[in-house]
């Protein structure tokens, strides 16, 4: 019998096959080449029945991965080639204006710089207090824009909250470190502030505008003109002031006599009564215009004269309701000389101080109203009044005192002359 020459080194046995109740040596195929086909058609002569099916071309007992394997490997080979992107956290670079800016323009916009490209649906930063308007994502900045100003004054603070709730990356990254600037806003308008106090009658002058009235609830516009103050005049309602008063009338400059109107509204919002500019001076203003909370006490002003008989003097709404000899005080105690605001009003009290000898005095006085440090308007029984005797404050009799003390409100003009 002719025998099929096989290449040995490409053979991979296909199975024992029994022939005539023996084994049979085992047929051999080349993966290169296939066998002849005598060499075949004895394989499968001989091959018994029992033997289990090869298919064509796979050896018994071989270890080539199924095609279903095969896939998982190549699955696998993909899968390690994968190139995987880390998330870069975002850092706040920069904000406008600076944290600790002052005087910064109301309408102002404000501008977060950050390190890498935002997403256009990221969440914003917050703003206290807030105001209306509309932020805008470029690149890698976020801008707001007020529609509407800060109140004067206001301070403003700028947060860039840390993860899911701030600022997300257009690659994923999230703010890791939240951020906060806080600045503060210019003040408004003097001739504002004047225009406002006349309108809400704690004023002696009477304001209207030149053209339409800004509505009171509009809030947006009333907030607009406490940093261009509408034109407008001003006029005195009452013709019975004296010149000491009339002089002291500086339409838009924070003196005195505006000092002065802003106590007596402070005192009576609840406010301490300081004078100062705040944010909430304005927005209590604006508060009062929009509920037309006008001032019912009037105006009144007091003047107290060095000249013999010493006296003191109080108008109310130009009147005179008090004409009373006064005690100032003796040389060394003089009592200041100027223009100064009722600060603090006390029904009674016990003063306490040192005499000109050194010794110390507790004396229970009564109606009580300071303009100046220590020196005040108040009742102390004397035998007389109406020259120099206390030391520094101005001293009334007891029925003299009371009429006083119920004009000598917060914010009342005290008017001290030689």
């Amino acid at each position: 019998m002719a025998r099929a020459r096989i290449s040995l080194w490409w053979v991979v046995p296909i199975a024992a096959v029994a022939v005539g109740g023996g084994v049979a040596a085992g047929v051999v195929i080349s993966r290169r080449h296939s066998p002849p086909r005598s060499a075949l058609a004895a394989a499968r002569t001989s091959t018994s029945s029992s033997a289990p099916a090869v298919p064509s071309g796979t050896a018994a007992g071989s270890t080539s991965p199924s095609p279903t394997a095969a896939g998982r490997s190549r699955r696998a080979t993909t899968s390690h080639r994968t190139h995987h992107v880390k998330v870069v956290p975002l850092r706040v670079l920069t904000s406008t204006p600076a944290t600790k800016a002052t005087a910064v323009a109301g309408d102002a916009p404000i501008t977060v710089e950050f390190s890498a490209p935002l997403s256009s649906s990221a969440p914003v930063p917050t703003l206290s207090p807030s105001t209306p308007g509309s932020w805008r994502v470029h690149g890698s900045m976020m801008t707001f824009t007020p529609t509407v100003p800060f109140i004067p004054l206001s301070q403003v603070t700028l947060t860039v909250p840390a993860g899911a709730k701030g600022p997300q990356g257009s690659a994923g990254g999230r703010v890791a470190q939240a951020y906060s600037a806080t600045f503060q806003v210019q003040n408004g308008s003097i001739f504002r502030l004047d225009q406002l106090l006349s309108a809400l009658d704690y004023s002696p002058l009477a304001w209207a505008p030149t053209g339409p009235a800004i509505a009171p609830t509009d809030r947006a516009a009333q907030i607009r003109a406490m940093y261009h103050a509408p034109l407008g005049t001003f006029a005195w309602r009452q013709a019975g002031w004296p010149p000491n008063l009339t002089a002291l009338w500086l339409p838009g400059q924070y003196n005195v006599m505006l000092r002065g109107l802003v106590m007596s509204f402070q005192a009576d919002h609840g406010l301490t009564p300081n004078g100062s500019m705040s944010a909430g001076l304005w927005n209590d203003l604006l508060g009062a215009v929009a509920q037309h909370d006008v001032n019912t006490g009037g105006y009144n002003f007091a003047l107290a004269s060095k000249v013999l008989p010493e006296s003191l003097t109080v108008w109310h709404d130009g009147a005179v309701v008090l004409h009373a000899p006064a005690n100032t005080g003796i040389p060394g105690y003089a009592t200041t000389n100027g223009v100064f605001p009722v600060y603090e009003r006390l029904r009674n009290q016990v003063m306490h101080g040192t005499n000109p000898n050194g010794t110390p005095y507790a004396d229970p006085v009564q109606y009580v109203a300071y303009f100046y440090g220590s020196e005040a308007v108040h009742y102390i029984p004397r035998a007389n009044y109406g020259i120099p005797q206390s030391l520094g404050c101005v001293e009334l009799s007891l029925s003299d005192a009371a009429t006083a003390w119920s004009y000598l409100a917060y914010g009342t003009l005290v008017d001290v002359v030689p």
